[in-house]
């Protein structure tokens, strides 16, 4: 912990600031960083609990079956699969940023303040803390591409705020021709045909 200065601590206007910056290495970090599996696992527990209260343990076994053929069904696991590369993505913006020397002095990384998918990948905006700028993010854009196991990283920093930054992880291109590459239909040039 720094050594406190014979500065007057009364006017200081950041008062928190050593709080906030212990809080990244504390019990209260590990689980505002991990809310959406914390928050996910209670959910689970307390409705199996309350099912099991409900119902005896057959019914609890075919409403649970019924519950994971609901999952199964295309949409609603497209939905579970965007979400939990969201919470993925959350992570490894943290770790890549950690381990990239992105953060502050005093160890604060910037903050994700929201991440949803979109129809290539995901979209999170980061608020950066002060030292942390959008071409500080833009410098590391091969690593958080790599980090986040996608096909690149696009990074815009906001016109009216330069804290925040939006990160676009690109997984998929949806623009992009579909080439179905098969041993025996190459054209001339050695590529394979379009997809129909």
């Amino acid at each position: 912990m720094p050594q406190r200065s014979s500065r007057n601590h009364r006017n200081n206007p950041y008062p928190l600031d050593r709080l906030l910056g212990q809080v990244h290495h504390s019990a209260a970090g590990s689980l505002w960083r991990f809310r959406t599996e914390l928050s996910a696992l209670l959910a689970g527990m307390t409705g199996i609990w309350e099912l099991a209260k409900a119902v005896t343990v057959t019914w609890a076994m075919i409403i649970a079956t019924l519950a994971l053929a609901v999952i199964t069904v295309s949409p609603i696991r497209r939905l579970a699969v965007r979400r939990a590369w969201c919470v993925l993505s959350r992570h490894r913006i943290q770790r890549v940023c950690f381990e990239t020397r992105m953060h502050t002095r005093s160890g604060r990384l910037p903050l994700v303040l929201r991440i949803f998918p979109t129809e290539v990948g995901e979209r999170a905006l980061i608020w950066c803390r002060a030292g942390i700028c959008a071409e500080d993010l833009e410098a590391h854009a091969p690593e958080i591409a790599a980090a986040c196991y996608a096909r690149g990283v696009r990074i815009e920093g906001n016109r009216r705020w330069a804290q925040l930054v939006q990160v676009d992880i690109v997984r998929r291109d949806t623009l992009a021709p579909h080439l179905v590459i098969t041993p025996g239909l190459r054209d001339a040039n050695g590529r394979g045909r379009a997809a129909s």
